[in-house]
């Protein structure tokens, strides 16, 4: 997949309210990430604006939506992302073979150079979540495995998996799989909803391709030492792809 600088591999999670912060998060950053992700919050409150917005001011758009519903309608979804030219896209993959297949031929016809990423299961959940809420028996790592094996079977670039899964999906897949690792923190944190979590290093170490940052570099008092601090410590395990 080429080379590229330990920055491209840093995608910043807008999770934000207003746009004008938007603008100054953007401003200040394009070009010192590789990505910025534009989720739901910020998608349902100003629609294909904000990806206008971050494309016009140079930057790339991770636009992640989870997309999931019958085939068809994700097939249509899919048709009109593609035409706001963002840079990757995510649905979730327990939506089925056919409903990948089907978003991936779409997006491919429309903006053949966009990735689609496949969701398995959010960096919140653990065994106790898959078994209580889920009625799902087995591992997380099991399931993960199965449903990342789904997406390259649908003809998907990648998947979205916590760190822990990271070196037995590149073992099982190769390196043309694209792992994005959300879920990530300088240290620890108290009261943390998200349960797979991982240091931007471990993630890099164990193969990740790219990190969605958001608290450590949103909550910091300077937003440029965060990035700098996450390039230093990715960067000695930083290759090409």
């Amino acid at each position: 997949m080429g080379n590229f600088k330990p920055e491209d591999r840093i995608i910043l999670a807008l999770d934000v309210d207003g746009i004008e912060e938007v603008k100054k998060i953007v401003g200040k950053l394009r070009g010192k990430v590789g990505f910025f992700k534009v989720g739901i919050r910020l998608f349902f409150h100003y629609g294909p604006s904000v990806v206008e917005l971050v494309k016009k001011a140079g930057g790339k758009v991770f636009l992640d939506v989870k997309l999931y519903d019958i085939p068809s309608v994700v097939e249509s979804a899919v048709k009109i992302i593609g035409r706001m030219k963002v840079d990757m896209l995510t649905l979730h993959t327990l939506g089925g073979v056919e409903m990948m297949r089907r978003a991936c031929s779409a997006l491919k016809k429309e903006s053949p150079d966009v990735k689609l990423i496949g969701v398995t299961l959010l960096t919140s959940y653990d065994e106790k979540t898959l078994k209580d809420d889920l009625g799902i028996e087995g591992s997380i790592e099991e399931k993960v495995l199965f449903l990342a094996g789904k997406a390259k079977e649908a003809g998907l670039d990648g998947v979205v998996c916590s760190g822990r899964e990271v070196r037995i999906l590149k073992d099982t897949f190769g390196n043309d799989f694209i792992l994005v690792v959300p879920g990530i923190r300088m240290g620890k944190v108290e009261k943390d909803e998200q349960k797979r979590v991982l240091t931007p290093e471990d993630a890099i170490s164990r193969g990740a391709d790219y990190l969605v940052i958001g608290r450590p570099i949103l909550k910091a008092p300077d937003k440029m030492v965060a990035v700098n601090e996450i390039i230093k410590r990715i960067t000695p395990f930083s290759g090409g792809l």
